[in-house]
């Protein structure tokens, strides 16, 4: 077991909503999250994973800082940031990027790939390389884009590549942890595979954490070192993956799981063997 990177005390968010069609509407408290708490461990992957609505994505944008907790705290690298402002405010988003799920909607269509990659560091006040078009190359690179393609607008790319821009951009800062918020959900299932190889690459070689927010547990069987497992706000069940998957102890985390349509053995171990030996540099086709 390695340090945690990031701890999760006891967070809950709620959320203050009105009734309609009254003449004075009634205010009514819905409670989205629940009591949560994990850990994230350095250079690993948790994933959490529920039905929509379950609290799983506000539980991450609570992480990322995105979304301020109601009450409970979030740790980073020691630093308890739950209401960090300013300067440490900022040296944290540094530290922790997200990646999200539909990446035409996070990417802004009017700009440019390289202003897209560049943007988080001018967001922060960080200098911009001198030689721009190098340092956006080498992310496109390392991601697995042309760098020649570094002047075309996301509308230009297939939903997988654009993605990759999504990957680009958040490792700009050189975070130290990465939320990856349904991040695959949106592709189809061989361009899901090779942006999961992806990260697993990223993360071997850069030293990464992930938050994996998903709810196909056959995707997150293939990436996540922890799980998570939340239903109506709270986590019901977590552990080691294979622990999770294999001896699963809720009856939330047993009807997941046996939702998971049966695959002929032979059939899974030949698309296994087909993903490992594609390039990671392939062209994706959405």
């Amino acid at each position: 077991m390695s340090t945690p990177i990031m701890k999760v005390r006891n967070v809950t968010k709620e959320f203050t909503t009105r009734g309609r069609g009254a003449i004075i509407a009634e205010k009514s408290v819905f409670r989205a999250v629940d009591d949560v708490s994990f850990d994230v461990e350095a250079g690993r992957t948790l994933a959490v994973v529920g039905e929509s609505g379950s609290g799983k994505s506000t539980t991450a944008r609570i992480a990322a800082r995105l979304l301020d907790a109601t009450s409970g705290t979030v740790e980073f690298d020691g630093v308890d940031v739950t209401h960090a402002t300013g300067a440490a405010l900022s040296a944290f988003r540094s530290n922790v990027q997200v990646v999200f799920q539909d990446p035409f909607s996070s990417l802004n269509p009017r700009h440019t790939v390289q202003r897209i990659i560049c943007a988080p560091l001018e967001y922060q006040g960080k200098q911009v390389p001198r030689k721009r078009a190098l340092f956006v190359g080498e992310l496109m690179e390392r991601v697995g884009l042309n760098p020649d393609h570094q002047q075309r607008y996301p509308g230009q790319f297939s939903g997988g590549q654009a993605q990759r821009i999504g990957i680009a951009r958040a490792l700009a800062v050189g975070p130290k942890l990465v939320i990856c918020d349904e991040a695959v959900s949106a592709l189809d299932v061989s361009v899901q595979a090779r942006v999961i190889n992806l990260l697993r690459e990223l993360q071997r070689d850069l030293g990464l954490s992930y938050i994996f927010i998903a709810h196909d547990l056959a995707v997150v069987r293939q990436i996540a070192d922890t799980v998570a497992v939340m239903s109506q706000g709270r986590i019901v069940e977590q552990g080691e993956r294979d622990a999770v998957f294999d001896t699963p102890q809720a009856a939330y985390t047993q009807q997941l799981l046996a939702a998971i349509p049966k695959i002929n053995p032979e059939w899974e171990v030949a698309r296994a063997q087909l993903v490992a030996s594609e390039s990671i540099v392939m062209e994706d086709h959405s």
